[in-house]
């Protein structure tokens, strides 16, 4: 949808009086459609889900407890450049984004750095195709998938967070959750959703208060009651969505019980282009 027909749906939803607070949190976000494809068809340095990253010469694959991750993603910024409406990435590069290959990093302990990686390689790097590393297992090695652009409009799944004075009761819910029906219609939803920036695709809690909690030291399993939680909590908006991966079978991902993976990142460290700042977390059904 877009502004004009988001607005429509609000009405539909009977949420008038609350619309303009709600357009004021939605996020247009960067829709990453996904094509099985032949790999040898991608020029080097191509936007693809899955496959072998190109990296510069001599850079090292990243690893986790000593073994090579497996390669996600990498989204050449050009690419996205001309859907990226706040201009919240740089317009130019690279972006590779890679993850524990055994799938045991869940991003809930302050222990789980260092499970994920993200790599900023500005324009003028010579990349090259990388050969797979022989211990990297077989299960982490993902199809190869051209991706395509689009913008999309997202919602917060529980706005009162975003938007903590707007008046709201059970019934404005239901109505909303009508309204995010409408904002995605079952076609749509049947299709994996990999995207860019915007609100995220929840499947279980809102994942910013567990990345103020996590980054700094506390195990939000175990710790929970800690007394500096609240602090902490205080900036959870900070953070936002960098990429969302689907269990997408095009590529033969699957994560946990066709879950998704979701790249986090602070909203200064995503302005100074800081992508080695990220969090990552799981969550599945």
């Amino acid at each position: 949808m877009d502004a004009p027909e988001v607005v429509t749906a609000l009405i539909t939803a009977d949420l008038t009086a609350q619309s303009p607070a709600l357009l004021a949190i939605m996020r247009n976000s960067i829709r990453l459609k996904t094509q099985a494809v032949d790999e040898t068809t991608l020029a080097v340095g191509a936007s693809k889900l899955g496959g072998l990253p190109d990296l510069p010469s001599g850079m090292a694959w990243p690893q986790w407890k000593g073994t090579p991750m497996a390669f996600i993603a990498q989204i050449t910024l050009a690419d996205a450049h001309p859907y990226d409406s706040e201009g919240a990435l740089p317009a130019t590069g690279l972006l590779s984004f890679f993850y524990d290959a055994t799938q045991q990093t869940f991003g809930g302990n302050p222990a789980d750095r260092g499970g994920w990686s993200v790599l900023y390689l500005p324009d003028g790097a010579a990349l090259q195709r990388q050969s797979a590393p022989a211990r990297l297992p077989g299960n982490a090695r993902f199809h190869a998938c051209a991706v395509t652009f689009a913008s999309e409009m997202t919602a917060p799944q529980e706005p009162t967070t975003d938007a903590p004075t707007l008046q709201w009761g059970n019934d404005d819910q239901k109505k909303y959750e009508a309204f995010l029906a409408a904002l995605s219609p079952a076609t749509n939803r049947a299709q994996p959703h990999n995207r860019l920036l915007g609100h995220p695709d929840t499947i279980q809690d809102d994942m910013r208060g567990q990345c103020a909690l996590v980054t700094n030291g506390i195990n939000v399993e175990t710790d929970a009651n800690n007394p500096r939680a609240a602090g902490l909590l205080k900036g959870a908006l900070n953070w936002r969505l960098l990429l969302q991966v689907d269990s997408d079978p095009n590529a033969g991902m699957q994560w946990a019980s066709s879950g998704m993976l979701y790249y986090w990142i602070e909203a200064d460290a995503l302005k100074a282009a800081h992508f080695d700042n990220t969090w990552l977390i799981l969550q599945s059904e």
